[in-house]
């Protein structure tokens, strides 16, 4: 009997609990069957990560159909709460139709991955600053892997993260797309800037590339390098390892003395990172010109002057805007100091050695494994670009370059490895390359060293090289000595 009573009295309370409950307001019920959605798992199926996934989707495209392009693309601050605040009530309204339970947290997560692919660059956000400031590269695979690399690392790192290909076309357009240029079958290889933000200021260089020329095809593939989030200072380079202080102090004296400088090294070596690290060492006040594609090097004071080209835009009559043709333009509007980012073709080289050839100073980078190569692809690729002959790009390259500092990887580290003097010769073809430092290859990771070799580009110290050794041919046969006689050691 007294089970009875208890279940009578427990009957009686649930119908007094729900005629209370459907007493209340209309909007007061709503809220509350929301919440009861969301908060008791046990009444409905709970979300599955499939099925986030199809919410996602489901309110991306209501939210693309109800708002502008434009205020998506850039939403002021008060356009970014009124999405968010329609991001969540269709996410509700979602889980609600499809009777599915999501926790608190999931379904803040879920509203946070949609702004973020709708407003931001969707997954990429989760790899750049402010949510990782330790990267310098990303690689998106067309299988749909996606590796890192870490600052001052050399190796690749694989993160565990899940990419459908049309959340990575989604992030490829919003990159794109301010920028006027498209990925496709036409055109199926595009270089673009990653823009600079409050978060990111140094922003990026992006490369994609087309499912059609990179199998399997499941995606595009993408790299992404990173630029700097500051300027370089010196003392970073320093710090590294990169170069030792007596190095550093004597290229600070010869770009502060107007020296012509070419910085060459293989990929990833920090060409880039070295060149703006000398910036700093060039006389306040001067006015510098840097022409760059894209924009990369960051020069921490007023007088800069960036140009920076871009190649011809597809289907239209928009000529292209070349290295060499920023080289011209930066003649005519007087710079102390002149920056080419890097020379990647022959007509680069031609214009940036006809400049410094004319009384202008100014640096630049090269791709190049030795000095000697560096001579040698330089004179080739003048000659296939611009139909420059050997003895005269030879010639050139002489007059115009005062020094080139090779980087290489050392021991998993980035190095200056040499420092090489560059004299042209009255009676002979290739120019004169004088060692002036080296890096000593069997000192020890943690303490790194390098040896003087010739004094001012001049006069050999005594345990420096013979006198006699001139040019690429004599300079090979240095390096293969100093290999023989290090094998021996």
């Amino acid at each position: 009997m007294d089970d009875e009573l208890d279940q009578t009295g427990k009957r009686g309370a649930a119908r007094r609990a729900s005629e209370g409950a459907m007493s209340a307001p209309r909007d007061v019920r709503a809220r509350r069957g929301l919440l009861e959605m969301m908060e008791t798992p046990e009444v409905v199926l709970t979300a599955s990560g499939e099925e986030t996934l199809g919410i996602a989707d489901e309110v991306i495209d209501k939210i693309n159909n109800e708002f502008p392009a434009e205020a998506l693309r850039c939403p002021l601050n008060e356009e970014r709460r009124k999405i968010a605040n329609r991001i969540a009530i269709l996410v509700r309204q979602q889980a609600l139709a499809r009777r599915l339970s999501m926790s608190t947290k999931t379904f803040q997560t879920v509203c946070a991955e949609i702004e973020r692919r709708l407003l931001g660059l969707g997954f990429l956000d989760r790899l750049l600053p402010p949510a990782r400031t330790d990267l310098t590269e990303i690689a998106v695979y067309s299988s749909g892997l996606v590796q890192v690399m870490r600052k001052g690392e050399v190796r690749w790192e694989t993160v565990e993260m899940f990419l459908r290909d049309a959340e990575i076309w989604r992030v490829l357009d919003r990159i794109l797309g301010p920028q006027n240029k498209v990925l496709n079958e036409a055109n199926p290889s595009v270089n673009a800037r990653l823009p600079s933000s409050e978060s990111n200021p140094g922003g990026g260089r992006v490369k994609a590339l087309h499912p059609v020329i990179v199998p399997p095809g499941r995606n595009p593939a993408v790299n992404i390098r990173l630029f700097e989030q500051k300027p370089v200072r010196p003392e970073w380079i320093l710090e590294k390892g990169m170069a030792s202080a007596e190095v550093m102090d004597f290229l600070s004296e010869e770009i502060q003395g107007g020296e012509k400088i070419l910085i060459t090294g293989g990929t990833r070596t920090g060409k880039t990172t070295l060149l703006s690290a000398l910036c700093n060492y060039l006389p306040e006040g001067w006015r510098i010109v840097k022409i760059e594609e894209p924009q990369e090097i960051w020069i921490d004071r007023p007088t800069v002057q960036t140009l920076e080209a871009r190649p011809a835009a597809i289907g239209t009559e928009v000529k292209p805007y070349t290295l060499a043709d920023g080289v011209d333009d930066a003649l005519r509007i007087s710079p102390d100091y002149l920056i080419v980012g890097e020379v990647r073709d022959g007509r680069a080289a031609l214009a940036l050695f006809r400049a410094l050839m004319t009384g202008h100073s100014g640096s630049s980078t090269f791709h190049a494994n030795t000095p000697e190569e560096a001579l040698e692809r330089l004179a080739t690729v003048m000659g296939a670009d611009a139909g420059v002959g050997r003895a005269d790009a030879m010639g050139m390259i002489g007059s115009a370059i005062d020094l080139i500092v090779q980087l290489g990887i050392r021991g998993e580290v980035r190095r200056v490895v040499s420092v090489t003097a560059v004299r042209p010769q009255a009676k002979r073809i290739e120019p004169l390359l004088i060692p002036l430092f080296r890096f000593r290859p069997g000192s020890a990771a943690n303490c790194p060293q390098w040896e003087q070799l010739f004094l001012d580009g001049r006069e050999p110290r005594e345990e420096g090289l013979p006198h006699g050794t001139s040019g690429i041919a004599g300079a090979r046969q240095t390096r293969t000595d100093e290999r023989k006689n290090e094998g021996a050691q």
